[in-house]
């Protein structure tokens, strides 16, 4: 195999490679990896964002070169880890663009061209060979544990048994909530398959834009499942009981379980006509073209019911407990529209601590209320609740309301007007690290520090991206930075630049 080296002689931190970036390019630079990576570990950094062609690791210098597919997936990738730390074996890696713009390798490292098969075979949807599943096989676990981001819609236990066994028998999941977030354990037959669907799943949506999948294998080598139910299902025991409040499986459904587990596909209501689909963000249940989270999540989620909680539900909310001498129509609908498209924010008139808020729909609605009840806005805790009105209705024309009601209908400043708007992806709750975005390029570190002190809260710290386009900002709490959200999104920064500003899941 070919020498290598961008100028490092390990895999330390030197001065020189923080200050002499490289331009973008399709071969990336990794450092600091744990002297046990395999290649297939290195790979799977790489595999959310697209083909991978190549890849050269230098094992006495903790470092590695991946190459991939275009140029535009090597630039997601560095973008994507700018903000989400990549970890590898548990341990921070560091990823920088390359001054090699290909890599050329021997050809004849065997171990090397078998995982690149791998993948790519995995990738185009088929099954690896035995070797190659030797080698995929290796140091993993047959229990991979699971995680969903931006859970715009329900995923049922279902819906990962139809997702995961296109890569080999599923043994058992179990599903809990925990941080607030949907997870699940789900045991394969055997550490291959567990390896191919890693490979091939992490990072992707299940419904377009929304239900992200972030996978890792678990410690666990066996899960030990005690009932059969909507949380929680052993396929290789179909005689276990529901457990004491659980729904019954259905007895033909236990009895596809004994047989075949990959006949239950066409007993999930809803999912018979889906197929898989491998590329990098799309989503990985389609039927016939793009699935919305709204379509797909509704065919998928046990039989065609309507979403927890919401049958017959409006997407008007009820917010309460405001405080009336600083609340303004302007900062609800900026606040609320960080999880759904406002239409209407009328303040009452007799009862100024109250607001109504008129949602794009149903579902944004729930959204907006299981993340922002309880938090603290000008001081006070909200509550927010369904409202029993249909729609929020305007003053009749020459009513003088003072200014409590404003129609948004138009609104430039909707996120989430574009279908398949990226925007879907990035719904947290609120925390105290937001995300800037569009940043004008002669904007410094300290303009900002600047701003956002103003906005009467104290920075603990802040992160550029490496386009300077886009930086994370920490405020000392959750409420300074919902105070700076509502005082500084949309704020004009000079020309026609407007900021950008969300809440985001990462730390700095």
């Amino acid at each position: 195999m070919s020498s290598i080296s961008d100028g490092a002689s390990n895999g330390s931190d030197s001065k020189k490679l923080r200050v002499e970036e490289a331009p973008p390019s399709r071969v990336l630079h990794i450092r600091k990896l744990p002297n046990e990576a395999t290649d297939t570990e290195v790979i799977a950094l790489g595999l959310p964002f697209g083909k991978v062609t190549n890849i050269l690791t230098l094992k006495g210098k903790n470092q590695a070169f991946l190459e991939m597919g275009t140029e535009e997936a090597a630039i997601t990738m560095v973008n994507y880890y700018s903000t989400v730390t990549p970890h590898v074996r548990n341990i921070p890696v560091f990823i920088q663009y390359s001054n090699h713009k290909e890599l050329k390798t021997d050809s004849a490292n065997q171990r090397t061209q078998a995982v690149l098969q791998a993948v790519s075979v995995v990738q185009s949807g088929g099954s690896p060979s035995t070797d190659v599943q030797e080698v995929l096989g290796a140091a993993s676990s047959p229990v991979l544990r699971i995680i969903i981001d931006n859970m715009f819609y329900p995923v049922t236990l279902d819906v990962l048994q139809q997702i995961f066994s296109k890569f080999g028998t599923v043994m058992k999941i179990i599903t809990f909530t925990k941080n607030n977030q949907f997870q699940a354990l789900l045991q394969f037959s055997d550490p291959a398959n567990a390896q191919q669907a890693k490979l091939a799943l992490d990072g992707q949506n299940i419904y377009n834009s929304c239900c992200t999948l972030r996978i890792d294998f678990s410690k666990l080598v066996n899960l030990n499942v005690k009932y059969n139910n909507d949380k929680s299902r052993d396929y290789t025991r179909p005689e276990l009981p529901a457990g004491d409040g659980q729904p019954t499986i259905d007895p033909g459904v236990a009895a596809a379980f004994s047989k075949d587990s990959s006949s239950l596909l066409g007993k999930i209501p809803g999912t018979a006509h889906f197929y898989f689909l491998s590329f990098p963000g799309q989503s990985v249940l389609q039927g016939g073209g793009v699935v919305s989270c709204a379509a797909a999540a509704a065919a998928a989620a046990a039989g065609r019911v309507a979403l927890a909680g919401q049958a017959g539900s409006s997407g008007v909310l009820l917010v309460s407990n405001l405080n009336e001498e600083m609340v303004t129509p302007q900062s609800l609908f900026t606040l609320f529209g960080v999880y759904g498209d406002v239409q209407r924010v009328k303040i009452l008139y007799n009862k100024k601590d109250s607001a109504l808020i008129q949602m794009s729909d149903a579902n944004q609605a729930q959204l907006a209320m299981s993340h922002l009840n309880g938090q603290k806005m000008y001081g006070k805790i909200i509550r927010v609740t369904l409202s029993k009105h249909q729609t929020v209705a305007l003053p009749r024309d020459g009513l003088d309301d003072q200014g409590l009601t404003k129609d948004y209908a138009n609104s430039p400043l909707h996120r989430f007007k574009k279908p398949g708007s990226k925007n879907f992806q990035n719904i947290f709750p609120p925390s105290a690290t937001l995300h800037l975005s569009n940043i004008p390029q002669d904007v410094t570190e300290d303009d900002l520090r600047l701003l956002f002190s103003n906005a009467g809260g104290t920075v603990k710290a802040f992160k550029f991206f490496q386009d300077r386009k886009m930086a994370l900002i920490q405020m000392s709490t959750v409420e300074e930075a919902i105070q700076a959200l509502i005082d500084l999104h949309n704020y004009n920064m000079g020309g026609s630049q407007h900021l950008r500003v969300s809440f985001s899941k990462s730390t700095i």
